[in-house]
């Protein structure tokens, strides 16, 4: 058996042709900043960007104030008109200060600002009403004043090529004039639920609509892996296929869909690669080129993947068991850390923890379990079976039992993995 990280490694480089070739496409601000796209996770800018113009395009206040000359320090100076933010102001003349708000521009003339707070009374708009004003002893050039340029010169970098696009770099794009980006483009992913024992309403196309009226079971694995893929930058779409290999291929090549179009650049499937007499991913794609590579993992032993010619053309298919918690435990294993870094979504942040309880587990197999941590120490939530998919909704971590570990004392230290 493979080990989970020979796996990974598999999985990176069945993908790294199609990641490396995803392109681009132009995006506004505006519609990287909503919701419908946030909830695909980080984009990522496939060029870098510049510039156009210096941060701040002009000298402004960062303080409610007073705008003056340092060279008047010490000095009783007359106030002139207010100068709120978004305008021009005039110029300041020698021996008087205005008035200005925060973000306001600084006037030609004026190198320094006075805080309200330093000048009795002490804060807007009382001391509006003051006809002159003491400049601070202490006062220098730039105090209290944001100079032209001072967060990005006009030309600088504001982002490299691959840069996630955060809420500070949306803002800080805004900020500048730019009102559209190019940025890579997402990983397309066919989730495919195999099972003539699916319900027909549970998924967003029904590929094959000659499912058993008695079929009573909901896609689970379609709408969790769906949202999983969504952590991760990638749009996906699922559909499901009847255990029926005469058929199989055919179908699958049918909602693939042309690359040019929206196609699909990844088959993910769960279902139908273990030792069954039912194992249509199996049966239907192992001679074309998927390869079975059982993993020494609990849950999510069995696994698939390899390039299968389907739809006319050469896709890279991942192949997942069927079982609700092995699919989003080898979600986690091995197709997440590949996808993640695409799209700057940081790792699952992992941390070593004492067990509260004892538990056993297959020594020939690395084991994951769900869990709970409380006061600095790891509850296992539920049992091992790869059925227990409440289990898992109620779980926080993931905690993992290594190879060579057939018990698993209270106190003994374990690698926990964050869900949330």
């Amino acid at each position: 058996m493979r080990t989970i990280g020979q796996h990974r490694q598999a999985v990176a480089a069945l993908l790294a042709p199609v990641l490396g070739g995803l392109g681009s496409e132009r995006r506004s601000l505006a519609s990287l900043a909503t919701a419908s796209d946030a909830g695909h996770g980080y984009r990522v800018l496939a060029v870098a960007v510049h510039a156009p113009v210096p941060l701040p395009t002009f000298d402004n206040s960062q303080m409610d104030g007073f705008a003056v000359r340092a060279a008047d320090a010490g000095a009783v100076v007359r106030v002139v008109d207010p100068i709120p933010a978004g305008i021009v102001p005039a110029p300041l003349d020698p021996g008087t200060a205005a008035p200005v708000m925060t973000g306001a521009r600084i006037p030609d003339g004026a190198d320094a600002v006075v805080p309200v707070e330093a000048v009795p009374p002490g804060a807007f708009p009382a001391a509006m009403a003051l006809d002159v004003l003491t400049v601070p002893v202490d006062t220098t050039v730039g105090t209290f004043v944001r100079t032209v340029g001072s967060d990005v010169a006009a030309g600088a970098e504001l982002a490299p090529a691959g840069a996630p696009v955060t809420p500070a770099l949306l803002g800080a794009l805004a900020a500048a004039g730019i009102d559209a980006v190019d940025v890579v483009r997402p990983l397309r992913v066919l989730v495919v639920s195999t099972g003539s024992e699916l319900r027909d309403d549970t998924t967003d196309a029904d590929v094959d609509a000659g499912a058993d009226a008695a079929a009573t079971i909901g896609d689970a694995n379609g709408v969790a892996l769906q949202a999983a893929l969504a952590e991760v930058g990638a749009r996906s779409r699922t559909v499901r296929l009847r255990d029926d290999p005469d058929r199989f291929v055919d179908a699958l090549g049918d909602a693939i869909g042309d690359p040019g179009v929206g196609g699909a650049d990844l088959v993910l499937t769960t279902g139908g690669i273990s030792a069954g007499a039912y194992e249509v991913v199996r049966q239907a794609l192992e001679p074309l080129g998927l390869a079975v590579t059982p993993v020494a993992v609990q849950p999510g032993g069995p696994q698939a993947l390899g390039t299968v010619e389907l739809g006319g053309r050469a896709v890279p298919v991942v192949a997942f068991p069927g079982n609700p918690v092995s699919a989003l435990v080898s979600f986690e294993l091995f197709l997440r850390p590949v996808l993640a870094p695409l799209v700057g979504t940081p790792d699952r942040a992992a941390a070593e923890l004492p067990a509260a309880e004892g538990t056993t587990s297959p020594p020939t197999k690395h084991q994951v379990r769900r869990g709970r941590v409380q006061d600095g120490r790891v509850w296992f939530v539920g049992g091992p079976s790869s059925h227990l998919l409440g289990h898992l909704a109620a779980a926080t971590h993931l905690v993992h039992v290594p190879v060579g570990t057939d018990t698993v004392a209270p106190g003994d230290r374990l690698t926990v993995w964050s869900l949330r």
